[in-house]
């Protein structure tokens, strides 16, 4: 698998999803490669971007040498997911190579950079989810792409709402429904599924950006999770449904 933290790509570091990594590998059985992709502001658009594009390279051409298998997987949260979605375009639309990989998991991510209604903080209510921040200016978007005005933000490399998302892998999208992110989870996981792509969706109520944290969330999350991967790899049942159902917030 894949990995690529979050952080609103100015911050962050692969170490700090490590005991989430060790569960992967002892309940998946699954390896897992995580990316120290460049930051922004230092090293803005495309810097991150193209670190994980060469690290997704080197797992086609030496992941069944290195680690035993050949099948992929790819995933993040936030930003993390932002560029996964971004990787898997890359992979398909340069090196016709996205068949590899048998899921995504996308949790809680970015994927219309010039904002979304949510991310301008329409329909929430204000302190009430840790990314408030990008209502204002100077956030974490302009930082990542200094001086790109709003159209140049919908190209598909930046923002993957607007790719063409025809022949992607199986993804399991979740969000909760205070994150400035909801809109780009609703939004991608519905394109993704009108394209054809096996979908899975989880919107947990009244919680905010980084809810897989909150134990009532991760009691609900994680065996979806494992269930997904599991199934992605094997091709199973789990990976032909699609599933837009709300999660239970009380579970």
């Amino acid at each position: 698998m894949l990995h690529i933290h979050g952080g609103g790509w100015v911050a962050g570091s692969p170490e700090m999803t490590d005991l989430l990594h060790e569960i992967l590998m002892d309940t998946c059985n699954i390896a897992v490669v995580s990316v120290d992709y460049r930051l922004a502001p230092e090293h803005p658009y495309p810097a991150g971007p193209d670190d994980c594009e060469a690290a997704a390279c080197w797992l086609l051409e030496h992941a069944a040498a290195e680690f035993g298998s050949d099948r992929l997987l790819i995933g993040g949260e936030s930003a993390g997911a932002h560029l996964s979605a971004v990787t898997l375009l890359r992979m398909k639309t340069k090196y016709h190579a996205v068949d590899r990989f048998r899921g995504a998991n996308l949790v809680f991510g970015a994927y219309d950079l010039s904002q979304t209604p949510s991310q301008r903080g329409v329909g929430l209510e204000p302190g009430n989810d840790l990314l408030d921040a990008l209502e204002g200016s100077h956030s974490p978007l302009d930082l990542f792409l200094p001086g790109l005005p709003l159209e140049a933000r919908r190209d598909p490399d930046v923002s993957p709402l607007y790719a063409d998302v025809r022949g992607m892998p199986p993804a399991l999208f979740s969000v909760g429904t205070y994150d400035h992110l909801l809109d780009d989870t609703l939004f991608m996981a519905s394109r993704w599924r009108a394209a054809g792509n096996r979908t899975e969706l989880l919107v947990y109520p009244d919680t905010p950006h980084g809810c897989i944290a909150l134990p009532t969330v991760a009691g609900h999350f994680f065996p979806r999770l494992f269930e997904f991967l599991k199934g992605s790899l094997e091709n199973s049942a789990v990976t032909r449904r699609t599933d837009t159902s709300l999660a239970d917030a009380t579970i």
